[in-house]
């Protein structure tokens, strides 16, 4: 089988998406299946050029839109070489591309939504929201539509996506997501990173990894340790926040005003983007994660510190938490600064026996829902069935959702 990743970019630094492709290539491949990306970059971008995957490049392309003729035109020309596309995300165009490509030909398209469904952007957005409500109409809506299957990481992204725009007609499938298995050796990749981090090193550290992005609630970690380090300052004198992640200036500055302000800035490590060793090695020195994010469909930080036994403290925007607290492998209360200090200090408080059992629980709980090949696996199982089939052969009926309110 050979399986055509479309996407906007490869570039690590855009988020999730292209990381989850990452990780479905290695056990896809041990499946027989061959796998390519397609990309609005420039051939000559060096995260193009240094990337492990097989990518055709056909940018640049142009505006924040990402409008690209040469992508449809060579869709047009090559999609039917594979046996099924799959569009990862939404908003951009390149999944009007594919939809406007390969109408009418025999080769299926799935598309992976990576929360961009979520009501959060509704919320919080009124003004984008009213612009993607126009691009709905002309485009994403029949994007979706025209899918052989609308993919969505689990029940909780599922029912939040579907009354975040309207018409909605769609055939959504719960698929599943995950993570290569982390690296276990965990002594060395701690020295690294501590090596690199010196800080860090002998303090009971709080991590949080990912884009540094109001999003994320960074904002009410940052609080949260503070409320911590001040009040547990005799039990906990060697509590350290690590902020890893690319960060938009403006906001790090803020966030560490805010830290300034309490006078902690000794007590927290920003690393800037991780990766290798010193990424693995960040998960492996702390003591418990944190992600009070205000919306996440996945979130694949939140698997790679379960799989490296680091429990995790999540809000409830986490799409994936009641999996995680029905598992015992974290913490999870609502993305606001009470729910996110109280999920703090609930660990602080707990004794060395309860933290130990919780570690033990992140381990399995990564090992029974979150590894790569599982989700592999569940990909192939819903991509099967439509391989060969021709366009419209699909037993599963749409489903329609009235508008919300």
């Amino acid at each position: 089988m050979k399986i055509l990743h479309v996407i906007s970019s490869i570039d690590p630094g855009g988020g999730g998406p292209i990381e989850g492709v990452r990780q479905l290539r290695a056990p896809l491949r041990e499946r027989g299946v061959q796998v390519h990306v397609c990309c609005g970059d420039a051939p000559g971008a060096a995260y193009v050029r240094d990337s492990e995957l097989e990518v055709i490049a056909l940018g640049p392309s142009s505006l924040k839109y990402g409008f690209n003729r040469r992508m449809v035109a060579w869709l047009r020309a090559h999609a039917e070489d594979y046996d099924a596309v799959v569009v990862e995300g939404m908003w951009q165009f390149h999944a009007l591309a594919v939809c406007l490509a390969l109408r009418g030909k025999r080769v299926p398209y799935f598309v992976f939504t990576h929360g961009m469904l979520d009501p959060w952007f509704r919320q919080h957005y009124p003004l984008k929201h009213l612009k993607k409500s126009l691009y709905w109409l002309l485009g994403d809506y029949w994007v979706l539509r025209g899918a052989r299957g609308v993919l969505f990481t689990c029940s909780e992204e599922r029912l939040r996506a579907s009354g975040a725009f309207w018409p909605y007609r769609c055939h959504e499938v719960v698929a599943t997501y995950g993570t290569a298995q982390p690296p276990q050796d965990a002594a060395r990749l701690r020295a690294a990173f501590f090596a690199a981090f010196p800080a860090a090193r002998g303090k009971r550290n709080v991590l949080f990894l990912g884009r540094i992005h109001e999003k994320k609630g960074c904002d009410l970690l940052v609080d949260a340790f503070a409320g911590a380090a001040g009040q547990y300052s005799t039990p906990h004198p060697a509590l350290h926040l690590v902020m890893a992640g690319p960060a938009d200036p403006a906001l790090r500055a803020a966030l560490a005003q805010r830290i300034d302000a309490r006078g902690l800035a000794a007590h927290v490590t920003w690393t800037g983007m991780l990766a290798g060793d010193l990424k693995w090695g960040a998960f492996h020195a702390a003591e418990v994660f944190c992600l009070p994010s205000h919306q996440e469909n996945f979130g694949v930080a939140v698997a790679e510190a379960l799989g490296c036994g680091v429990p995790v403290l999540i809000s409830d925007k986490v799409n994936i938490w009641r999996e995680i607290v029905e598992d015992g492998a974290g913490l999870a209360a609502p993305d606001t600064a009470r729910g996110t200090a109280g999920s703090l200090q609930q660990w602080l408080r707990m004794d060395g026996a309860a933290q130990a059992r919780m570690r033990a629980a992140a381990r399995q709980c990564f090992a029974r829902r979150y590894r790569a090949d599982q989700a592999a696996q569940r990909l192939l199982d819903i991509i099967g069935p439509h391989v060969g089939a021709p366009a419209g052969a699909d037993a599963a009926q749409p489903v329609r959702h009235a508008p919300a309110g």
